[in-house]
């Protein structure tokens, strides 16, 4: 028997506490750095890693305004949005070199959306041969980075890329 060694994910297995209100509202209450994940704050979004990543390099673009659709936001958040996801995937590709990225959002709990009230983007990065055994067979993704090492290796190099 082979083992996944992934000593992490304790602090989620035995949390017996739900965090009240919006993740994202919390996390803007918070200094940044380990504890929020806010890896950038612009004027109307921010980037935060995803706790809980597909790949290594997984953020999330959010608008400041607690929205739960884009269609709620002025026409400056959006383009900001749009802005945000292109910065990230530079900042991504150049930092893990990627071959691709996923982007979307999933909007409503039909679509998917674990934050509902809080429209935000997902920018995960991909590579070919990134779906293998694990994924397919196994059902399981393996994440072979720290969500530390990812925090510190994306902000190093955020504020290096041009806007």
């Amino acid at each position: 028997m082979k083992h996944l060694w992934a000593p992490w994910r304790i602090k989620f297995i035995q949390r017996t506490e739900r965090e009240e209100g919006c993740i994202f509202c919390n996390a803007l209450k918070k200094t940044d750095g380990m504890e929020n994940l806010v890896i950038h704050r612009g004027e109307r979004i921010f980037v935060i890693l995803n706790r809980y990543p597909y790949t290594s390099g997984h953020v999330m673009v959010v608008p400041l305004d607690h929205k739960a659709s884009y269609t709620e936001l002025d026409a400056s958040s959006r383009a900001d949005l749009m802005e945000g996801i292109n910065l990230a995937t530079r900042v991504i590709a150049r930092v893990y070199r990627a071959d691709g990225f996923n982007v979307g959002a999933n909007l409503g709990t039909a679509a998917g959306a674990g934050v509902t009230g809080h429209v935000h983007f997902h920018v995960v990065p991909r590579w070919g041969g990134d779906a293998n055994y694990m994924s397919t067979v196994g059902e399981m993704r393996v994440i072979p980075e720290s969500l530390e090492d990812t925090y510190r290796r994306l902000k190093e190099k955020w504020d290096e890329e041009p806007a």
